[in-house]
């Protein structure tokens, strides 16, 4: 395997590290930041036209659908660049990769160009009430009446609801079937009368995380759908097979340079506060117990990378991509819970002061880190659940 990469892509990512340096100054990153509370504030739109125009989101998209049909690898250097300083670029969570993979002509032809743009912004309606780690569960319904479907139902966490312009949404359509069938996709406008998104204030919102906290949102939402009515083009996929279409999307959606970093980036910020900083009298930089372990957790960022750019090129090479995005999802955030369990160990108390304490290092990053690290092995499927997916798909095992 080789492990480097073209002139051409390094002379992209140096174009890349330019257009940066140029456009993204500490206003459009505060503004961004702020997307989750607020949605895309007039900077952050004016960069994103700016990327767009540049032809760097969707580059391994196709053309018909507003892409360049280029490489995934040429994607993942541009998604990495960005997502380093905190834009987000590479479609993660957009639910392109599904559309891309179940959607009719139509519907590619409608919203892959819209996202590219910025214009659609999804919200992912998964998780309910009764129904998080075990989501097969999920009770929303939607009942065929005619040409069109009837939903009724409750979504939580859906982060990106109160200015996402559609919600991509799991619900129930053949009740008898057993809890893995019967499940549909689709594909929602969120101002279809009959929705309503209520906020869910998280740990992070008092005090608030400062800029570059992983997690760190302070607003989350639940949504409830009631007597929604939408046309049956909404469904994404063949009906009661949500399923099956959820779990490509989402498997695809997990491998990309914003998802690996959102586990490394901890590792790269504790190591330059180590090289920068004396701390109580102590020099952390100088203790060997501190240096072997920051070592031990940089190879595992190492890995985290090299196992997202596996996925990238097995996709793009046209391999069967079955469980590697499971796989990524169990390493990286348990690789990012325990970088953050030794940055408490190197810190001591002072690890606990959030935002806004006196003695709080960083701005309390370390601490807010800490809160948001968890959370990283829940979101987007738990870790539990994910192992079982590596067990059956990628090793062959039966169902206890």
């Amino acid at each position: 395997m080789d492990f480097g990469f073209t002139p051409r892509q390094e002379a992209l990512k140096q174009e890349v590290r330019q257009f940066i340096a140029e456009n993204v100054s500490p206003e459009v990153l505060a503004e961004a930041a702020k997307g989750w509370e607020e949605g895309r504030g007039p900077r952050t739109r004016e960069l994103l036209k700016k990327i767009a125009d540049r032809g760097w989101v969707g580059i391994s998209w196709p053309k018909e659908y507003g892409g360049q049909g280029g490489s995934r690898i040429d994607q993942y250097l541009v998604e990495e660049e960005f997502a380093r300083v905190g834009i987000g670029v590479g479609g993660a969570g957009s639910g392109a990769p599904a559309i891309l993979a179940a959607g009719t002509e139509e519907q590619k032809q409608y919203f892959l160009p819209r996202i590219i743009r910025g214009e659609i912004v999804f919200g992912l309606g998964f998780t309910e009430p009764q129904a998080g780690a075990d989501l097969a569960s999920l009770q929303c319904r939607a009942v065929r009446d005619g040409d069109e479907y009837v939903v009724n139902g409750q979504k939580m966490f859906t982060s990106s609801a109160h200015f996402a312009t559609h919600l991509y949404l799991m619900a129930r359509t053949d009740p008898e079937a057993p809890k893995h069938k019967g499940i549909s996709i689709f594909l929602i406008p969120m101002d279809t009368p009959g929705i309503t998104v209520r906020p869910l204030w998280t740990i992070q919102s008092n005090p608030t995380a400062p800029l570059g906290t992983t997690y760190g949102q302070a607003r989350t939402n639940e949504v409830f759908l009631e007597d929604v009515h939408v046309p049956a083009s909404c469904i994404l996929g063949e009906e009661n097979m949500g399923w099956y279409v959820g779990a490509m999307g989402l498997n695809l959606d997990r491998v990309g340079a914003s998802r690996y970093l959102l586990s490394v980036s901890r590792d790269e910020d504790i190591i330059n506060w180590v090289k920068e900083n004396d701390f109580q009298g102590f020099t952390p930089a100088q203790d060997p117990a501190v240096r072997d372990r920051l070592a031990e957790l940089w190879i595992e960022a190492q890995v985290c990378r090299l196992m997202t750019l596996r996925s990238m090129s097995l996709v793009e090479h046209g391999g069967k991509f079955t469980y590697e995005g499971s796989a990524e999802k169990v390493f990286s955030p348990e690789h990012g819970v325990r970088t953050t369990e030794t940055i408490t160990q190197v810190l001591g108390p002072y690890a606990q002061l959030m935002n806004g304490s006196p003695e709080a290092i960083e701005d309390g990053i370390f601490a807010h880190n800490v809160l948001g690290a968890f959370q990283s092995g829940i979101n987007h499927g738990s870790v539990q659940v994910m192992r079982d997916q590596v067990a059956r798909r990628g090793l062959g095992m039966p169902r206890s």
